[in-house]
């Protein structure tokens, strides 16, 4: 069945968009400001949505795994390290500024799984990966940051994932896409391949990119 853009409204107030303000959220503090220390679209876009004022500086640092650094670990210190360098540099001007950085990474087998786009050979990286995801459960992870001169608080989010089976040629119509490549795993749970998730367990935001209600209570106990 398909709607009619048309459809009655009866019973709705009909008010004109431009008297709709956008919801908006500050901190509890107005001289703190919130910088994202990411250049992610997706949790740019989940901030905002979320009513979240904010400026976007991206943190620049090596993503690689330390030897013996499990998941958890990995993406909690590369969220501390992104908003620690932001800090560093805004902090002599800025002494209210709270940085947030944050990093998502895919895991499965205990394996993380990156950006296809990252790796030398991206479509055959891309392929390697849903075949990996392919009719199994997988666990997304968020490690999320804030540091201000107050301090630094970290943690994450893990979400597990149960991606349905694929087809070599559903895998090779999704490259095509081009989607994949900029996703860590190889897949957009937003985007096209939203089709193969039938179900996940925890946090929806976390696999978009942002835990964005772990983002709130970390602002609301690092404010206190």
């Amino acid at each position: 069945m398909t709607l009619s853009p048309n459809f009655p409204k009866t019973g709705l107030l009909q008010l004109p968009p431009q008297q709709l303000p956008a919801p908006t959220l500050t901190l509890e503090e107005p001289m703190h400001t919130l910088v994202l220390a990411s250049a992610s679209p997706r949790r740019r876009e989940l901030l905002a949505q979320a009513g979240f004022q904010f400026r976007v500086l991206p943190a620049n640092i090596p993503e690689h795994v330390l030897p013996g650094e499990d998941p958890q670990a990995y993406v909690t210190r590369l969220a501390l390290q992104k908003a620690q360098a932001i800090h560093l540099a805004l902090a002599p001007t800025e002494p209210g500024v709270i940085v947030l950085g944050a990093d998502t990474t895919v895991v499965i087998d205990d394996h993380i799984l990156g950006k296809p786009a990252d790796a030398p050979d991206p479509i055959a990286e891309a392929t390697r990966m849903l075949r990996l995801l392919s009719g199994r459960t997988h666990r997304v992870m968020t490690g999320i940051a804030l540091v201000s001169s107050s301090g630094s608080h970290s943690t994450a989010e893990i979400t597990s994932v149960d991606f349905a089976p694929l087809t070599d040629a559903d895998i090779a119509a999704y490259v095509a896409t081009g989607e994949p490549m900029d996703k860590a795993g190889a897949y957009a749970i937003q985007g096209l391949a939203a089709r193969w998730i039938p179900r996940i367990h925890g946090c929806y935001f976390n696999v978009v990119g942002l835990p964005i209600a772990r983002v709130a209570d970390l602002l609301a106990n690092h404010a206190q």
